[in-house]
């Protein structure tokens, strides 16, 4: 019975994981880690830096996903986002609700 508890447990840690490395390969695939890392900022913000500002705002996922497509400016920082043309806006919901996700 202990053999199977842990089973389900592992099997459910790797499941609640795998959606978050999806999230961050699409990021990569799409190049946004050129100028994103996760847990520390580089030309842009960290993701869990954008997370943190926008928590508890019901409408972060699609501010984000707007600012992911569209690009933005003046919001953390001088440096402007540039707009991605490259993510659809099914990507870029993923990839706001994946930054979202992040603590």
């Amino acid at each position: 019975m202990k053999r199977v508890l842990l089973t389900f447990a592992a099997l459910a840690a790797v499941t609640a994981a795998a959606p978050a490395m999806a999230d961050e390969a699409l990021a990569k695939a799409k190049n946004c880690m050129a100028c994103h890392a996760v847990d520390k900022k580089l030309v842009g913000p960290a993701y869990k830096d954008v997370a943190k500002k926008h928590a508890g705002d019901a409408g972060a996922v699609d501010l984000l996903a707007g600012r992911i497509m569209k690009g933005s400016s003046g919001v953390f920082g001088p440096v402007p986002m540039p707009p991605n043309a490259n993510v659809n806006a099914d990507e870029a919901k993923k990839l706001a609700t994946w930054v979202m996700s992040l603590k």
